[in-house]
């Protein structure tokens, strides 16, 4: 079954009526039932969006109880559903009766297969934006941090441990890769700390001259230099009683780490030119995409400051690494270009998915972000492809050796693909995969997948 094939249920006893509608409604697969047991087996099968609903049902086909029986049942389970109710002339205090039950439209015998086709395009054009408008809701509910999008147990365990540890003072190192969001969780600790409603200060070691790192990070007094014409506190005082974040701290030079580490023994700065120590109550963060114990074996690092800076580390893996998670970035990341860019993209093609599923990333979620926000722009249609983003298919994984490893690891790609290609939601993901809910349910549970 086809992701965004729209279903259709119509539930009529009448032979005549049924061959009529089959073929009426254009871009839809059409399913017909002639009773309240054939229709909600077939409801609970294709989980339509639509339903046409005739009152008039077998056993009671010139009554209404079975009607607004399968009516009450189809929305218990699925309240989302629209219902539109075809009645005859002269029960429209029925038809009154269904819509106060939750019924979404109605429409008189004899049925206009023309006019029954504008309703239920309407009416699954409002199923489908109050879906995406769920969607949309649960997904910014379900994230684990605030500002941090992903659904791969990777990304989620290292959540769980800035969770963790946010709460305390530690100081802590973030490893990863340029692109990976080191920055992002360096935000994630701060405002799940005690010190949220203090500064954030951040300072890209790697971005400010040498000769300038040292007054920004520990300012200096009117004339310690030519040029200092008043006093100016540096980067670590404005950080008091908040987080102090120091980016790429690997390329930091060697005389200002010793400076920097008695900080971190003490406590307190001396500005350039002065003689009083101040001290200064802050946390401190710090990451680097280098690896430090090559630049300490290489005399490029202070071994002693490492471990001052890295009582707790984070490793954060790179976007090739993170299971599913480039699909739902990029997700997020269209949602948010295409009216940034008044684009008509809504989403990305078969093709466009199987490309980014394949790539390697190696620009990680920056580069991913460039990406889309490129097929943004270049889309003509409403779907996003390859060539949109300047992307092309790679080679396939190398495949593991053991039985049960293949087994478990092609459960594991193909679960989380279905629960990212269908936003989560369980139902759609089963479906998706020809198996039951709890059999999905066991698998996740299995496979140690948070739903």
């Amino acid at each position: 079954m086809k992701k965004d094939k729209q279903h259709l249920l119509v539930v009529e006893d009448d032979k005549g009526l049924q061959s009529q509608l089959r073929w009426a409604f254009e871009g839809f697969e059409v399913e017909i039932s002639g009773d309240r047991t054939e229709a909600l087996n077939a409801f609970r099968r294709i989980q339509p969006g639509v339903v046409l609903l005739d009152l008039g049902l077998p056993p009671d086909p010139g009554g209404v109880t079975e009607g607004l029986a399968t009516l009450r049942e189809i929305l218990s389970l699925a309240p989302e559903t629209k219902v539109i109710i075809v009645t005859g002339d002269n029960d429209r205090a029925n038809a009154v009766k269904a819509i106060a039950m939750g019924a979404y439209d109605f429409h008189q015998k004899p049925a206009d297969p023309e006019l029954l086709a504008l309703l239920v395009n309407r009416a699954q054009h409002v199923h489908q934006l109050e879906r995406e408008n769920r969607r949309l809701l649960q997904a910014d509910q379900n994230m684990p941090l605030r500002g941090i999008i992903t659904a791969s147990p990777q990304m989620l365990k290292v959540c769980r441990t800035i969770e963790k540890i946010a709460p305390s003072d530690v100081t802590t190192l973030l490893l990863g890769a340029s692109g990976t969001g080191k920055e992002r969780c360096a935000q994630a600790l701060h405002e799940l700390s005690p010190r949220a409603s203090g500064p954030l200060i951040a300072i890209n070691c790697a971005a400010i001259p040498e000769n300038l790192l040292e007054s920004e990070l520990f300012g200096y007094e009117k004339g310690a230099f030519t040029g200092a014409a008043k006093q100016t506190p540096g980067k670590i005082e404005y950080a008091d009683g908040g987080t102090l974040f120091l980016d790429e701290i690997g390329d930091m030079p060697m005389e200002l780490q010793s400076k920097l580490l008695r900080f971190l023994q003490e406590r307190v700065v001396e500005r350039i030119g002065g003689r009083k120590e101040i001290p200064v109550d802050v946390r401190i963060l710090c990451a680097t995409h280098q690896d430090l114990t090559s630049l300490i074996a290489n005399g490029q690092f202070r071994e002693d400051l490492y471990y001052r800076i890295s009582e707790i580390v984070i490793e954060i893996p790179p976007l090739k690494d993170r299971e599913g998670d480039a699909l739902v970035l990029a997700k997020s990341f269209l949602n948010n270009m295409a009216n940034e860019y008044n684009s008509t993209a809504k989403d990305f093609s078969a093709e466009a998915i199987a490309a980014m599923e394949a790539y390697g990333w190696p620009g990680n979620v920056r580069e991913l972000e460039s990406k889309v926000k490129r097929g943004v722009i270049m889309a003509d249609g409403v779907q996003i492809t390859p060539e949109d983003m300047e992307l092309a298919e790679g080679d396939a994984e190398p495949m593991p050796l053991n039985l049960k490893e293949v087994r478990e690891d092609a459960e594991r790609k193909a679960i989380i693909r279905a629960m990212n290609h269908c936003n989560q939601n369980i139902t759609d993901a089963a479906n998706t995969l020809g198996i039951t809910r709890p059999t999905l349910y066991s698998l996740l549970e299995k496979l140690g997948l948070k739903t």
